[in-house]
């Protein structure tokens, strides 16, 4: 489940001539109001903000780079809310408008690419994603020097990106830079350098290595919880992933009402059908299944999943890991021919996105594994615990090499 932090690239205000002045200021208003409401996270507000932006810089014309900035922070918003359908064509269009007025090595044209790029990112696409990052690196990079913020954001987006697909070593050597570049620009106590320290953490659960996690998640919650309010969506993920880290070491007493606070102020936040919804129900599911509770864990685990196939569709590798947590329920409850086919499309979920031999998909056979052999069918049990060693070898091999 993703439970790290998007980090996006604002514009710096346009300016524009004299006439029509009352049309403008209108627009200005409304784009200055509406990134308040953002930045704050009143998103309902934002939209309504933003919408009436974009009214405004449709009468400046379809070439005008206001409108290019509206659309940016429009799609920005609807990327944040979950509505991925409604953010592409603003972020495309906004790229198409910048690259045609502004030329394709403006910093509005990087800014629209990481943007792009990072959407692309969530949704899985990650063919789609890598070149845009790498090229609004390369022009920020070019403008304004290695040490720049807008380079350490583009190299966190970058780290998620390579994270996800099992590049450990690399995803860790760019999220410790931008967390350096990042603590550099705006100081210990900045929301950006929490979400920097969260990305991080999230990575070193990902590898098991909880030590390492913890104080970056408690440091990134307390950041967030003095500088954006205790009410923040950003509280609320930083609330989830710490409860989830609890959970993985066993301290249940611990990561129960962390999780129940993060989920009251997400729903009230981003409303019941937001991806991070799916995130913290599949870990309070998963908290009350490793307790007995199945009945509870089973109702949380499938909201948990028909909101991330709603959000992010039927074959996102998200979805995956709710259909793989549904099917450890349904084996630990020993309703193997339940579980077995949410095993299954996991695992092909896994196969298409990340390649046959990602360490997911190797987690994903042990997994099924398990299942085979307590309904005793031991040699494909056999066949598939051995696919995913050969898998661990590889990518030790691989680490070890480098």
């Amino acid at each position: 489940m993703n439970s790290r932090s998007k980090i996006v690239l604002f514009d710096i205000a346009c300016c524009f001539c004299l006439t029509a002045c009352t049309q403008a200021s209108e627009w200005d208003t409304c784009m200055k109001d509406g990134t308040k409401a953002y930045e704050q996270g009143h998103y309902l507000d934002a939209e309504k903000l933003f919408n009436a932006a974009q009214r405004e810089a449709n009468k400046f014309g379809p070439q005008d780079i206001r409108l290019a900035r509206t659309m940016n922070m429009l799609a920005e918003l609807y990327n944040t809310e979950g509505k991925y359908t409604e953010a592409e064509p603003l972020y495309k269009r906004s790229l198409e408008i910048r690259e045609k007025v502004l030329g394709p090595d403006h910093q509005d044209v990087a800014n629209s690419l990481n943007n792009l790029a990072e959407l692309y990112n969530t949704q899985g696409k990650y063919a789609e994603a890598e070149p845009m990052f790498e090229r609004s690196l390369k022009i920020k990079e070019k403008a304004l020097g290695p040490g720049h913020p807008d380079v350490g954001t583009i190299l966190n987006n970058q780290a998620s990106l390579y994270e996800v697909r099992g590049k450990y070593a690399e995803a860790e050597s760019l999220y410790k830079r931008s967390l350096d570049i990042q603590e550099k620009a705006f100081g210990p106590d900045h929301p950006k350098v929490a979400k920097s320290l969260n990305n991080l953490a999230e990575l070193y659960k990902t590898q098991g290595k909880f030590t390492e996690a913890e104080p970056l998640y408690k440091r990134s919650l307390a950041i967030r919880e003095k500088s954006l309010g205790l009410g923040h969506p950003d509280v609320a993920q930083s609330l989830n992933n710490l409860a989830a880290l609890y959970i993985y070491q066993g301290k249940y007493k611990e990561a129960e009402p962390l999780l129940k606070r993060s989920l009251v102020i997400a729903e009230k936040a981003l409303g019941p059908e937001h991806q991070h919804i799916a995130t913290c129900l599949n870990n309070l599911a998963h908290l009350y299944g490793t307790q007995g509770k199945y009945v509870q864990a089973e109702q949380l685990h499938k909201r948990s999943l028909a909101i991330a196939e709603k959000a992010l569709g039927p074959n996102h590798i998200d979805v995956a890991g709710s259909l793989n947590n549904l099917a450890l329920l349904y084996t630990a409850e020993s309703k193997y021919k339940e579980a077995e086919p949410l095993f299954k499309r996991s695992l092909a979920i896994l196969e298409e996105n990340l390649g046959p031999d990602h360490p997911n998909v190797a987690t994903a056979l042990e997994n099924y594994a398990v299942l085979l052999d307590k309904t005793n069918r031991t040699s494909d049990a056999k066949r598939l615990k051995a696919r995913a060693a050969a898998i661990g070898e590889k990518n030790s091999s691989a680490k070890d090499a480098k």
